[in-house]
């Protein structure tokens, strides 16, 4: 009797532990659903039918957002917030005189959904990714792609030099890529192979047979001389300078085959790396995908949903040539889920950038899941499961899903779509936390006026350093976000801010306290000549001005030798920052740890890869359960 109450006192207080270790779900909702006022469902603009992907671009130049909506037994929408109607309206109207009509394409069953300017006119097209019910290998109805030509919206994949480049299989995901930093984008189709039929696909415009001028576009396929032509079941693409300065990479999560990793060579051809990484997670089928910064080392890390398998958070670390990825994901980050979307942002502008799951309802309910990732110093961050409110949606048929600021109030709103297993109309949510939290929104510019998908934006704050974000060329799965880099700033300021292109070149300049709670326009520089004297910078904390006029990291262990104390003496300069640690010598194969009280095995000496990280530590928000916790155990005694 006496073990087994033992037994029963231990595995309750490592339950209470597992509990703590991750926190607890907080109260206070995220979400509120807002449907019912800015997009009821009725016939024309939110009709109760099968959805997927869904994209944001500005299809009428007038500065404002559409959405996109792919539909699968029904039109494909282009729904516009009209301030005066206070509702968003869709302008695919069944109408043949309007300029969108051929856009709602009823016979296509789309599923994904992405836009970026092809032909270099300043304006964004739109690629959609049909299926015609075939699951694999061929289809029987090509993908779409519009460009605005004669006042309206047409395909030009139907122009006859272009009928042969139509994508005649069976995709899961689409994408933008400047692969070349051209400012022409390339559309990365994510074909679902069936044996040798159905390679992976990479659409551009041959420039020199073209006259976008006369509405003449020419296409290839250059997936084979770029490097990217595989047969595999592909799923969920993300594109932005991963492993690149500034070049864009390609990642593409797969089903039932090693995820892909394209680091991007400088000339636009690529090669696989994922597996020298440590992201080719073989036995896995892979769905949503996104990139972001998440403990703020300026390295892009990513996060992505594996299809009833556990999801990853991984992050980026190493010396370029060594680069690892290290899964971080805590048990309830990574419970698995018939996972869609995955997107990351920051929804309440409180610096900290959320983690949300779009689960569809598969063989029963699977609500939505929420998690913040709050950035600790010489720390992995802290994984805190939030509560998405309205957005739990337990028996929504999840398939879709995007983030925009549709209204201008400087709070993402999160647009979902459903489908496949039942027709569901779209929803609506706004963030309810952090309405008077400060923020600002980026928005870089091509060398021929689009949005620059793919570039780097890096925004230096007054005290909690810097935050990067990349302008969303496809991610989440089968959709695109909006081309912006929004950054919550909670109660700081920013400083300056930088913005890599595709090609390289790169934009510093200072921000002024009152462009706070603002959206700024970075316009490509065409001027190739570098000013004499760049402009003087303030780079906030951790950071100083380099003599090329950019913001870079301060080596405090070389500026201030004598930095860190007796009993840590070893200093080790990080982003932004910098650590101590104690003088620990280790045996050959091993390394010291962080804090340099144990010896710990090299990776690079003894092969394989970090597969999680060690757990994080309590938030405060784990006080309540903590002493629940504690009560339980001294009960069980």
């Amino acid at each position: 009797a006496g073990l087994s109450q033992v037994s029963r006192m231990l595995a309750l207080c490592l339950l209470s532990l597992a509990w703590l270790s991750e926190g607890f779900q907080r109260s206070e909702p995220m979400f509120a659903a807002v449907t019912h006022r800015l997009l009821p469902p009725d016939y024309d603009s939110n009709p109760t039918q099968l959805n997927y992907g869904v994209a944001v671009t500005d299809l009428d130049a007038d500065g404002d957002f559409e959405i996109v909506v792919a539909g699968y037994n029904g039109p494909n929408l282009v729904l516009k917030y009209d301030k005066a109607q206070g509702r968003l309206v869709n302008v695919a109207e069944d109408e043949q005189g309007s300029p969108y009509y051929a856009l709602r394409d009823r016979q296509g069953n789309a599923i994904g959904v992405t836009a970026c300017d092809i032909d270099g006119d300043g304006r964004e097209e739109i690629y959609f990714l049909n299926t015609n019910n075939a699951f694999s290998g061929m289809a029987t109805y090509t993908d779409k792609l519009f460009k605005l030509r004669n006042g309206r919206w047409e395909d030009i994949l139907s122009d006859e030099v272009n009928r042969e480049v139509a994508n005649r299989f069976a995709g899961r995901s689409v994408a933008c890529v400047d692969r070349t930093g051209s400012g022409r984008y390339s559309i990365y189709i994510a074909n679902y192979a069936s044996g040798n039929v159905g390679p992976h696909a990479l659409i551009e415009m041959d420039v020199a047979a073209s006259d976008p001028t006369r509405g003449v576009v020419v296409l290839v396929d250059v997936a084979t001389q770029a490097g990217v032509s595989k047969y595999t079941g592909g799923r969920g693409v993300a594109v932005g300078p991963i492993l690149s300065d500034s070049a864009s990479d390609i990642f593409c999560g797969n089903e039932n085959s090693p995820n892909f990793l394209f680091h991007n060579w400088g000339d636009g051809t690529y090669r696989d790396v994922a597996a020298a990484v440590g992201l080719d997670d073989p036995y896995q089928h892979g769905r949503g995908v996104a990139l972001a910064d998440f403990n703020r080392d300026g390295r892009v890390d990513i996060v992505y949903g594996n299809w009833n398998g556990p999801h990853r958070l991984y992050l980026q670390s190493g010396a370029p040539g060594r680069v690892r990825f290290r899964d971080i994901a805590t048990p309830k980050f990574s419970m698995p889920s018939p996972v869609r979307t995955v997107i990351a942002a920051d929804f309440d502008n409180d610096q900290e950038l959320e983690v949300f799951f779009n689960n569809i309802a598969y063989r029963g309910s699977s609500a939505n899941r929420l998690f913040r990732l709050i950035r600790r110093e010489h720390s992995d961050p802290i994984v805190e499961e939030l509560n998405p409110g309205d957005a739990l949606e337990p028996e929504g048929r999840g398939t879709g899903g995007a983030v925009t600021d549709f209204d201008g109030d400087g709070m993402l709103d999160l647009i979902l779509s459903h489908g496949e297993s039942m027709a569901q109309p779209i929803s609506i949510f706004k963030g309810t936390q952090g309405t008077s939290n400060n923020w600002l929104r980026v928005i870089p510019r091509t060398r021929f006026g689009a949005f620059a998908r793919g570039a780097k934006v890096v925004l230096f704050t007054r005290h909690s350093g810097a935050h990067l974000r990349i302008i969303d060329g496809g991610s989440g799965y089968l959709c695109e976000m909006e081309p912006v880099a929004h950054f919550g700033l909670g109660h700081d300021e920013a400083s300056s801010l930088e913005v890599t292109w595709p090609d390289g070149r790169v934009v510093s300049r200072a921000v002024a306290s009152s462009e706070t709670n603002s959206v700024l326009e970075i316009p490509y520089p065409l001027d190739a000549e570098e000013p004499l004297m760049p402009a003087l910078l303030e780079c906030g904390q951790g950071f100083s001005q380099h003599e090329n006029g950019r913001c870079v990291d301060t080596n405090e262990c070389t500026e201030f030798p004598f930095v860190c104390p007796r009993d840590k003496p070893v200093c080790i300069n990080t982003y932004g920052g910098y650590r101590c640690r104690s003088n620990k010598r280790c045996s050959r194969g091993f390394e010291p740890n962080e804090d340099g009280t144990a010896c710990v095995a090299q990776v690079a000496f003894f092969g394989g890869y970090p597969t999680a990280g060690s757990w994080p530590g309590l938030p405060h928000s784990a006080l309540l359960p903590l002493v629940l916790g504690l009560c339980l155990c001294l009960y069980a005694l």
